[in-house]
């Protein structure tokens, strides 16, 4: 028989932290965060956070990331430029 692990119904990372996590290891990257808007889900397999650029003329993207909600590891990231 398969034991099935479910996911705690609150996070143990906020949405906030998870955040922080992510531009922390955007900003070496990228530096300046401030042209992109920022999508913040809790999903399944944690919290995915998106950096969309505000412009929609420009050229590139920003770094996508999914992040544990329960240890704030980076479980995925991907750079757009």
């Amino acid at each position: 028989m398969a034991m099935l692990t479910l996911r705690p119904s609150t996070p143990t990372i906020s949405g906030h932290k998870a955040l922080e996590i992510a531009e922390m290891d955007a900003a070496p990257v990228y530096e300046d965060l401030s042209i992109y808007r920022i999508e913040l889900l809790l999903e399944n397999d944690g919290w995915h956070v998106a950096f969309r650029i505000k412009q929609p003329r420009m050229a590139g993207g920003g770094p996508h990331y999914i992040i544990s909600a329960e240890t704030g590891e980076i479980l995925s990231k991907k750079y757009y430029q």
